[in-house]
């Protein structure tokens, strides 16, 4: 079985080949880059379901790397206007060439994962059975042709893999503007800070963030839309055209002057220009073909994290593609409900954060004078809107919350209504529904493994589905006194007929259900539905609903690492080279033997 062919080494591309190795599904990964991650101010901030994401798949150091937040404040002018404590759900605020770095590392002890950099994708070619990817050196020009089983394009804004699907990327080019540097200095705070209209001149919104050791980013939001050069560029300059390094370098030190009250002792490490953009591609999927992360949406406005979307398109795709990988390999294909899921699915989540943004924005922006005060007196006082500018910073709310699909994984009614553009599928939020509502994503809780082993709810995601038997007092008895008691040995019988990999599990208490109660998780961690005891119809008909069809899994192949092979001999009827295998670009090889 040919491996899945990732494009871009980015974080998303890396954590979706990392997501498929954990589910035994061998992937190569083509980057147009050398593989370097030079520092630069970006930043990501994790949840809690992202943070797990990257310990599961590879990158326990996530959260050491972190800077961890417990709360987060919102100032106006001179008064504190907004603070949220963030102690019992903490926020982790990581640099991204830091979390790059660690993926890489991740890889090299993943044998499933083949890293090829220096491959510019040039043609894309697609048939029943698989895709054709043709790379270019951007050194020497050496042309190379790859096979794999599907190909995900993970190679940001200007993705070649969505230009040559032909897939139209539609959305608005400067939303917002801001200009962002990181810095190690001292301020007389640690908690991360919004300060909106501060007391000194020429800003009207500038943020503070805490990276770890001693490093701070600093965010100013600019004028929107891109100025008219009104004096000679400098060529050394941090943007160049619109700010040269004298200004940048005037509004770090009013910025911390205003803070500390003099001007502290700073160094600053890197800087750059962001405009944030929102754009969502019009497919998510085309055949074989899928796209993930800054490839398939972007949006950055009011600190709104599209990296940290990214991740959860990685989790959302890689169980979908591990079961259709394990699925094609044993013969038949499965039903196209589960990989459209995917496009359902997250193409729906994204597209509500962009409406929030629009419908937001208007109430945000920073405004002077006159316009502010008729903006209060119509729509409330700036303190009423201030959580909503906390939401994108900390990635909660509805410009970041971890999503749920209430109508998508196990065929039961959305509780919202469905949104314009996602298939008749709803989104929502987890945070928003019950805890048992079928999509939502589950609560982190402890758990017992069937042999006595203690472990968390998140930490058991990501190889397989999962079902939890809520069975109160199991924590205080050994293993062996209730494995073969109660629902167990019935429950270990339908995980085993299941058609899709399980696991048990138990629990003491699961918010909003009884005991007895069993719940069907995804590997991605959303909720599909539950029953009342093993009742193995339910739990199959679950099944067959979160996998998009009642097709066979059984007599999948082994996996096996992307290994180099020889080239086969030119056939004049043949277009499709050997699976993930460099051969010569002026032959065109025929297809490997089945």
């Amino acid at each position: 079985m040919d491996p899945v062919i990732v494009v871009g080494a980015g974080p998303v591309g890396l954590a979706l080949a990392l997501a498929l190795a954990r589910h035994e599904v061998p992937t190569v990964v083509l980057d147009e880059g050398s593989g370097l991650c030079p520092e630069s101010p970006r930043s990501v901030v994790l949840g809690s379901d992202t943070a797990a994401l990257l310990t599961r798949i590879g990158y326990p150091r996530a959260v050491a790397d972190a800077a961890r937040w417990d709360a987060f404040t919102v100032w106006r002018r001179r008064q504190e206007v907004l603070r949220i404590d963030l102690a019992d759900t903490p926020v982790l605020h990581l640099p991204q060439h830091r979390l790059q770095r660690g993926l890489q590392d991740a890889l090299t002890g993943t044998p499933l994962v083949r890293l090829v950099p220096l491959s510019r994708v040039t043609r894309l070619e697609q048939d029943r059975d698989g895709v054709s990817v043709l790379t270019r050196n951007p050194k020497d020009g050496t042309e190379t042709w790859w096979r794999g089983s599907h190909l995900v394009g993970c190679d940001g804004a200007r993705s070649a893999v969505r230009k040559l699907l032909k897939i139209r990327f539609p959305g608005r080019p400067a939303v917002d503007r801001s200009a962002v540097a990181t810095v190690r200095v001292d301020l007389p705070f640690t908690e991360p800070r919004l300060h909106r209209e501060p007391p000194w001149r020429g800003d009207r919104e500038a943020t503070a963030r805490p990276l770890p050791h001693g490093v701070w980013r600093l965010d100013w939001r600019l004028p929107p839309g891109r100025p008219a050069v009104t004096e000679p560029v400098d060529p050394h300059a941090t943007w160049p055209g619109i700010v040269t390094g004298d200004t940048l370098l005037t509004r770090v030190t009013a910025t911390l002057a205003g803070w500390c009250g003099e001007l502290p002792t700073f160094d600053l490490l890197a800087a750059a220009d962001h405009t944030a953009q929102q754009r969502l591609a019009a497919r998510f999927r085309v055949d074989r073909c899928f796209l993930a992360g800054d490839a398939a949406h972007l949006h950055g406005a009011l600190g709104m994290q599209n990296l940290t979307d990214g991740l959860r398109d990685a989790d959302n795709l890689a169980w979908r593609l591990a079961l259709a990988w394990h699925l094609h390999s044993g013969g038949p294909q499965p039903s196209g409900s589960l990989l459209d899921g995917y496009e359902a699915e997250r193409r729906g989540a994204v597209g509500a954060r962009l409406r929030a943004v629009d419908q937001s924005m208007p109430l945000l922006r920073p405004l002077r004078g006159w316009a502010q005060t008729r903006r209060s007196l119509f729509t409330g006082s700036f303190r009423k809107h201030a959580p909503l500018l906390a939401d994108g910073h900390l990635g909660t709310g509805r410009f970041g919350g971890a999503p749920a699909y209430p109508a998508a994984p196990s065929g039961v009614p959305g509780r919202v209504p469905v949104q314009r553009g996602t298939r008749g599928v709803a989104t929502s939020l987890s945070e928003l529904l019950p805890a048992t509502a079928p999509g939502v994503l589950v609560p982190d809780l402890p758990v017992l493994a069937t042999d006595g082993t203690p472990d968390q709810l998140h930490a058991r995601l990501g190889a397989g589905f999962l079902l939890l038997l809520v069975a109160p007092g199991t924590a205080v008895w050994s293993a062996e006194h209730w494995l073969g008691a109660g629902l167990m040995p019935r429950l270990a019988e339908v995980a085993a007929a299941l058609p899709v990999p399980a696991e048990v599990l138990v629990t003491e208490a699961y918010p909003g259900a009884g005991p007895h109660t069993v719940l069907l998780i995804r590997p991605d961690g959303h909720l599909v539905g539950t029953t009342q005891g093993a009742d193995g119809e339910d739990l199959q008909a679950l099944a067959d609903r979160a996998r998009g069809g009642p097709a066979s899994l059984t007599g999948g192949s082994e996996p096996q690492p992307p290994q180099p092979s020889e080239p086969s001999e030119p056939h004049p009827q043949a277009s499709r080279p050997p699976a993930a295998s460099p051969t010569s670009p002026d032959r065109t090889p025929s297809a490997r033997p089945r």
